[in-house]
Protein backbone atom coordinates (compact mmCIF):
# COMPACT_ATOMS: atom_id res chain seq x y z
CA UNK A 1 0.00 0.00 0.00
CA UNK A 2 1.49 3.33 -0.95
CA UNK A 3 1.64 5.61 2.29
CA UNK A 4 0.29 9.27 2.26
CA UNK A 5 0.23 12.12 4.75
CA UNK A 6 -2.73 10.71 6.22
CA UNK A 7 -1.67 7.32 6.40
CA UNK A 8 -1.19 6.33 10.21
CA UNK A 9 2.51 5.42 11.30
CA UNK A 10 2.21 2.24 13.06
CA UNK A 11 5.48 0.96 14.99
CA UNK A 12 6.81 -2.15 15.85
CA UNK A 13 4.93 -2.81 19.29
CA UNK A 14 6.90 -4.59 22.58
CA UNK A 15 4.95 -7.61 22.22
CA UNK A 16 6.33 -8.10 18.72
CA UNK A 17 5.47 -10.84 16.46
CA UNK A 18 3.17 -9.39 14.20
CA UNK A 19 2.06 -6.68 17.07
CA UNK A 20 2.29 -2.87 16.04
CA UNK A 21 1.24 0.78 17.92
CA UNK A 22 0.17 4.09 16.86
CA UNK A 23 0.48 7.04 18.79
CA UNK A 24 -3.01 9.16 19.17
CA UNK A 25 -2.36 12.60 20.51
CA UNK A 26 -5.09 14.53 21.55
CA UNK A 27 -5.96 18.19 23.17
CA UNK A 28 -4.03 18.78 26.45
CA UNK A 29 -6.50 18.07 29.80
CA UNK A 30 -5.80 19.49 32.84
CA UNK A 31 -2.38 17.22 33.57
CA UNK A 32 -0.95 18.82 30.15
CA UNK A 33 -0.17 16.63 26.98
CA UNK A 34 -2.44 13.92 26.33
CA UNK A 35 -1.56 10.38 24.08
CA UNK A 36 -2.88 7.41 23.86
CA UNK A 37 -1.94 3.73 22.04
CA UNK A 38 -3.72 1.78 19.23
CA UNK A 39 -2.02 -2.02 18.79
CA UNK A 40 -3.00 -4.06 16.69
CA UNK A 41 -2.71 -7.90 15.46
CA UNK A 42 -3.79 -8.49 12.13
CA UNK A 43 -4.61 -12.04 10.63
CA UNK A 44 -3.50 -13.74 8.15
CA UNK A 45 -6.22 -13.44 6.17
CA UNK A 46 -7.54 -10.33 4.98
CA UNK A 47 -10.62 -9.21 7.05
CA UNK A 48 -13.61 -6.87 7.12
CA UNK A 49 -14.52 -7.83 11.00
CA UNK A 50 -12.57 -6.49 14.15
CA UNK A 51 -12.68 -6.48 17.92
CA UNK A 52 -11.56 -3.26 19.58
CA UNK A 53 -10.17 -4.29 23.16
CA UNK A 54 -10.33 -1.85 26.35
CA UNK A 55 -8.30 -2.83 29.48
CA UNK A 56 -9.39 -2.30 33.27
CA UNK A 57 -8.28 -0.44 36.00
CA UNK A 58 -4.88 -0.94 36.85
CA UNK A 59 -3.90 -2.56 33.33
CA UNK A 60 -2.35 -2.24 29.71
CA UNK A 61 -2.73 -4.72 26.73
CA UNK A 62 -1.05 -7.67 27.17
CA UNK A 63 -2.96 -10.85 26.49
CA UNK A 64 -1.74 -12.24 23.06
CA UNK A 65 -3.87 -15.09 23.19
CA UNK A 66 -6.84 -13.11 23.42
CA UNK A 67 -5.58 -11.85 19.92
CA UNK A 68 -4.18 -14.53 18.46
CA UNK A 69 -7.85 -16.21 19.16
CA UNK A 70 -9.90 -13.99 17.56
CA UNK A 71 -7.08 -13.71 14.29
CA UNK A 72 -7.96 -17.34 14.15
CA UNK A 73 -11.64 -16.96 13.66
CA UNK A 74 -10.84 -14.34 10.80
CA UNK A 75 -10.82 -10.81 13.09
CA UNK A 76 -8.16 -8.82 13.07
CA UNK A 77 -7.33 -7.58 16.54
CA UNK A 78 -6.86 -4.05 17.95
CA UNK A 79 -6.46 -2.67 21.69
CA UNK A 80 -6.60 0.36 23.28
CA UNK A 81 -3.83 1.65 26.21
CA UNK A 82 -5.67 4.06 27.20
CA UNK A 83 -4.58 7.73 28.42
CA UNK A 84 -2.60 7.67 31.35
CA UNK A 85 -2.07 3.04 31.04
CA UNK A 86 1.03 1.32 30.26
CA UNK A 87 2.17 2.55 26.57
CA UNK A 88 0.37 5.64 27.00
CA UNK A 89 1.76 7.05 30.37
CA UNK A 90 3.82 9.98 30.15
CA UNK A 91 6.30 11.01 32.64
CA UNK A 92 4.21 14.47 33.75
CA UNK A 93 1.01 12.14 34.59
CA UNK A 94 0.20 10.28 36.97
CA UNK A 95 -1.24 6.49 36.37
CA UNK A 96 -4.74 6.11 36.21
CA UNK A 97 -5.75 9.20 36.63
CA UNK A 98 -9.17 10.47 35.48
CA UNK A 99 -12.03 12.68 36.56
CA UNK A 100 -14.52 11.50 34.15
CA UNK A 101 -15.01 8.41 31.78
CA UNK A 102 -16.01 10.18 29.09
CA UNK A 103 -12.34 11.59 28.76
CA UNK A 104 -11.81 8.11 26.82
CA UNK A 105 -14.69 8.97 24.41
CA UNK A 106 -11.99 10.32 21.97
CA UNK A 107 -9.80 7.20 21.63
CA UNK A 108 -12.32 5.25 21.51
CA UNK A 109 -13.82 7.03 18.34
CA UNK A 110 -10.46 8.03 17.06
CA UNK A 111 -9.76 4.16 17.17
CA UNK A 112 -13.07 3.14 15.20
CA UNK A 113 -12.26 5.82 12.76
CA UNK A 114 -8.74 4.32 11.79
CA UNK A 115 -10.33 0.73 12.09
CA UNK A 116 -13.14 1.79 9.44
CA UNK A 117 -10.12 3.16 7.12
CA UNK A 118 -8.22 0.35 7.16
CA UNK A 119 -11.10 -1.94 5.62
CA UNK A 120 -13.38 -3.01 8.17
CA UNK A 121 -17.42 -2.63 8.47
CA UNK A 122 -18.26 -4.07 11.65
CA UNK A 123 -16.47 -3.90 15.23
CA UNK A 124 -16.78 -6.29 18.50
CA UNK A 125 -16.27 -3.68 21.28
CA UNK A 126 -14.76 -5.66 24.15
CA UNK A 127 -13.52 -4.61 27.82
CA UNK A 128 -12.73 -6.19 30.79
CA UNK A 129 -13.11 -4.51 34.35
CA UNK A 130 -13.35 -0.78 34.31
CA UNK A 131 -13.43 -1.20 30.15
CA UNK A 132 -16.04 -3.02 30.46
CA UNK A 133 -18.29 -0.22 31.78
CA UNK A 134 -16.68 2.37 29.51
CA UNK A 135 -17.22 0.14 26.64
CA UNK A 136 -21.27 -0.03 28.11
CA UNK A 137 -21.65 3.82 28.06
CA UNK A 138 -19.62 4.11 25.12
CA UNK A 139 -21.69 2.05 23.23
CA UNK A 140 -24.87 3.48 25.07
CA UNK A 141 -24.08 6.99 24.17
CA UNK A 142 -23.53 6.37 20.27
CA UNK A 143 -26.34 4.25 19.39
CA UNK A 144 -25.99 4.66 16.08
CA UNK A 145 -22.17 4.05 15.40
CA UNK A 146 -21.98 2.51 12.07
CA UNK A 147 -19.01 0.35 12.99
CA UNK A 148 -20.00 -1.33 16.43
CA UNK A 149 -22.47 -4.33 16.01
CA UNK A 150 -22.00 -6.10 19.55
CA UNK A 151 -20.25 -5.50 23.09
CA UNK A 152 -18.78 -8.32 24.47
CA UNK A 153 -17.99 -7.30 28.67
CA UNK A 154 -15.82 -9.43 30.50
CA UNK A 155 -15.77 -8.83 34.62
CA UNK A 156 -17.25 -5.49 33.78
CA UNK A 157 -17.06 -2.64 36.86
CA UNK A 158 -20.84 -2.39 37.62
CA UNK A 159 -20.56 -1.73 41.36
CA UNK A 160 -17.77 -1.01 43.67
CA UNK A 161 -17.22 -4.12 46.17
CA UNK A 162 -17.91 -2.74 49.55
CA UNK A 163 -21.11 -3.39 52.11
CA UNK A 164 -24.14 -1.67 51.31
CA UNK A 165 -23.60 1.14 54.33
CA UNK A 166 -20.54 2.38 52.14
CA UNK A 167 -22.35 1.67 48.99
CA UNK A 168 -25.41 3.91 50.01
CA UNK A 169 -23.36 6.60 52.26
CA UNK A 170 -19.21 6.35 52.15
CA UNK A 171 -19.12 6.55 48.34
CA UNK A 172 -22.05 9.25 47.67
CA UNK A 173 -19.80 11.18 49.56
CA UNK A 174 -16.45 10.45 48.51
CA UNK A 175 -17.63 10.94 45.26
CA UNK A 176 -18.94 14.21 45.94
CA UNK A 177 -15.91 15.29 47.25
CA UNK A 178 -13.82 13.49 44.30
CA UNK A 179 -15.78 16.29 41.97
CA UNK A 180 -13.75 19.02 43.42
CA UNK A 181 -10.94 17.17 45.37
CA UNK A 182 -10.10 14.98 41.99
CA UNK A 183 -6.32 14.28 43.20
CA UNK A 184 -6.82 13.41 47.15
CA UNK A 185 -6.27 9.66 47.59
CA UNK A 186 -7.41 7.04 50.11
CA UNK A 187 -6.94 3.24 50.13
CA UNK A 188 -8.05 1.01 47.30
CA UNK A 189 -9.28 -1.75 48.94
CA UNK A 190 -7.95 -3.82 46.40
CA UNK A 191 -7.20 -7.29 46.75
CA UNK A 192 -3.29 -7.75 47.13
CA UNK A 193 -3.22 -11.22 46.14
CA UNK A 194 -4.84 -10.26 42.38
CA UNK A 195 -1.19 -9.70 40.62
CA UNK A 196 0.49 -12.35 42.28
CA UNK A 197 -2.55 -15.09 41.20
CA UNK A 198 -1.36 -13.94 37.70
CA UNK A 199 2.21 -12.97 37.52
CA UNK A 200 4.38 -15.61 36.72
CA UNK A 201 7.00 -14.61 39.13
CA UNK A 202 4.86 -15.02 41.98
CA UNK A 203 1.90 -17.91 41.27
CA UNK A 204 0.27 -17.55 37.95
CA UNK A 205 1.29 -18.05 34.48
CA UNK A 206 1.74 -14.52 32.62
CA UNK A 207 4.29 -12.49 31.92
CA UNK A 208 3.17 -8.46 32.10
CA UNK A 209 5.05 -5.37 33.26
CA UNK A 210 4.88 -4.84 36.89
CA UNK A 211 5.13 -1.12 36.58
CA UNK A 212 2.29 -0.64 34.28
CA UNK A 213 0.13 -2.91 35.98
CA UNK A 214 1.30 -3.18 40.01
CA UNK A 215 1.55 -5.93 42.22
CA UNK A 216 0.42 -3.08 44.93
CA UNK A 217 -1.73 -0.41 44.44
CA UNK A 218 -2.64 1.57 48.03
CA UNK A 219 -4.60 4.10 47.47
CA UNK A 220 -6.91 6.01 44.45
CA UNK A 221 -7.71 9.01 43.87
CA UNK A 222 -11.22 10.88 44.64
CA UNK A 223 -11.52 11.51 41.07
CA UNK A 224 -10.96 7.79 39.89
CA UNK A 225 -14.14 7.08 42.79
CA UNK A 226 -16.19 10.10 41.33
CA UNK A 227 -16.00 9.37 37.28
CA UNK A 228 -16.69 5.16 38.31
CA UNK A 229 -19.74 5.90 40.60
CA UNK A 230 -21.43 8.63 38.04
CA UNK A 231 -21.48 6.01 35.58
CA UNK A 232 -22.32 3.19 37.52
CA UNK A 233 -25.32 5.80 38.44
CA UNK A 234 -26.62 5.69 34.90
CA UNK A 235 -26.33 2.01 34.77
CA UNK A 236 -28.30 1.91 37.91
CA UNK A 237 -31.14 4.34 36.52
CA UNK A 238 -31.36 1.83 32.93
CA UNK A 239 -29.42 2.00 30.06
CA UNK A 240 -30.40 0.13 26.49
CA UNK A 241 -27.60 -1.40 24.18
CA UNK A 242 -28.32 -0.96 20.80
CA UNK A 243 -26.15 -4.17 19.70
CA UNK A 244 -26.04 -7.56 20.99
CA UNK A 245 -24.30 -7.87 24.25
CA UNK A 246 -22.63 -10.68 25.98
CA UNK A 247 -21.63 -10.28 29.91
CA UNK A 248 -19.42 -12.55 31.21
CA UNK A 249 -18.29 -13.29 34.87
CA UNK A 250 -16.69 -15.62 37.02
CA UNK A 251 -19.20 -18.02 39.16
CA UNK A 252 -18.05 -16.78 42.58
CA UNK A 253 -15.95 -14.10 44.31
CA UNK A 254 -13.25 -14.77 46.88
CA UNK A 255 -11.28 -11.97 48.70
CA UNK A 256 -8.54 -13.88 50.40
CA UNK A 257 -5.98 -12.21 53.33
CA UNK A 258 -3.66 -15.09 52.39
CA UNK A 259 -2.18 -16.53 49.58
CA UNK A 260 -4.91 -20.19 48.52
CA UNK A 261 -5.40 -22.28 45.23
CA UNK A 262 -9.13 -20.89 45.16
CA UNK A 263 -7.64 -17.33 44.39
CA UNK A 264 -7.04 -18.77 40.77
CA UNK A 265 -10.70 -20.06 40.32
CA UNK A 266 -12.61 -16.61 41.74
CA UNK A 267 -13.05 -13.04 40.83
CA UNK A 268 -10.77 -11.37 43.45
CA UNK A 269 -11.44 -7.69 42.86
CA UNK A 270 -15.42 -7.82 41.80
CA UNK A 271 -19.03 -9.07 43.55
CA UNK A 272 -20.05 -11.13 41.17
CA UNK A 273 -23.67 -10.56 42.13
CA UNK A 274 -23.02 -7.06 41.82
CA UNK A 275 -22.01 -7.87 37.81
CA UNK A 276 -24.80 -10.16 37.34
CA UNK A 277 -28.05 -8.11 39.43
CA UNK A 278 -26.50 -4.49 37.04
CA UNK A 279 -26.40 -6.62 33.86
CA UNK A 280 -30.02 -7.65 34.28
CA UNK A 281 -30.98 -4.10 34.17
CA UNK A 282 -29.27 -3.60 30.90
CA UNK A 283 -32.35 -3.04 28.22
CA UNK A 284 -31.53 -4.72 24.66
CA UNK A 285 -30.26 -8.26 23.52
CA UNK A 286 -28.01 -8.91 26.49
CA UNK A 287 -27.02 -12.20 27.51
CA UNK A 288 -25.00 -13.11 30.78
CA UNK A 289 -23.13 -16.28 31.62
CA UNK A 290 -21.41 -17.19 33.99
CA UNK A 291 -17.74 -18.83 34.09
CA UNK A 292 -17.16 -21.96 36.55
CA UNK A 293 -13.78 -21.10 38.19
CA UNK A 294 -13.09 -17.64 36.36
CA UNK A 295 -10.92 -15.25 37.77
CA UNK A 296 -11.44 -11.50 37.26
CA UNK A 297 -10.24 -11.28 33.86
CA UNK A 298 -11.43 -14.28 32.73
CA UNK A 299 -9.49 -14.76 29.86
CA UNK A 300 -6.27 -15.31 32.53
CA UNK A 301 -8.27 -18.19 34.29
CA UNK A 302 -6.44 -21.58 34.16
CA UNK A 303 -6.04 -23.41 30.42
CA UNK A 304 -9.50 -25.42 30.44
CA UNK A 305 -11.59 -22.58 32.03
CA UNK A 306 -10.10 -19.95 29.35
CA UNK A 307 -10.78 -22.04 26.55
CA UNK A 308 -14.32 -22.06 27.98
CA UNK A 309 -14.74 -18.64 27.29
CA UNK A 310 -13.67 -18.32 23.96
CA UNK A 311 -16.10 -21.88 22.95
CA UNK A 312 -18.69 -19.94 24.52
CA UNK A 313 -17.65 -16.32 23.05
CA UNK A 314 -17.44 -17.66 19.59
CA UNK A 315 -20.24 -19.67 19.77
CA UNK A 316 -22.23 -16.77 20.64
CA UNK A 317 -20.83 -14.44 18.00
CA UNK A 318 -21.88 -16.78 15.46
CA UNK A 319 -25.18 -17.14 16.53
CA UNK A 320 -25.92 -13.72 15.98
CA UNK A 321 -23.90 -14.04 12.93
CA UNK A 322 -21.12 -12.10 13.55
Amino acid sequence: MTETPHTPRYHTDILGDGYQQLTLHFPDDYDGPVVATLIRKKGTIASTKAVLYIHGFMDYFFQTEMAERFNQQGYDFYALDLRKYGRSKRAHQTLFTVHDLREYDPEISKSLQIIGEEGHDQVILAGHSTGGLICTLYAAHHPFHPLIKALWLNSPFYDFSVNLLKKKVGLPLLSKLGAHLPNVRVPSGLNIWYVPSLHRDFHGEWDFNILWKPKRYSSISLGFIHAIHEAQKELRHGLHLPVPTLVMHAHQSYFPKKWGIQAQKSDLILDVKDIERMANKLQGDVTVMTIHNGMHDLVLSGPTVRDWVYQQLFSWLSNKKL
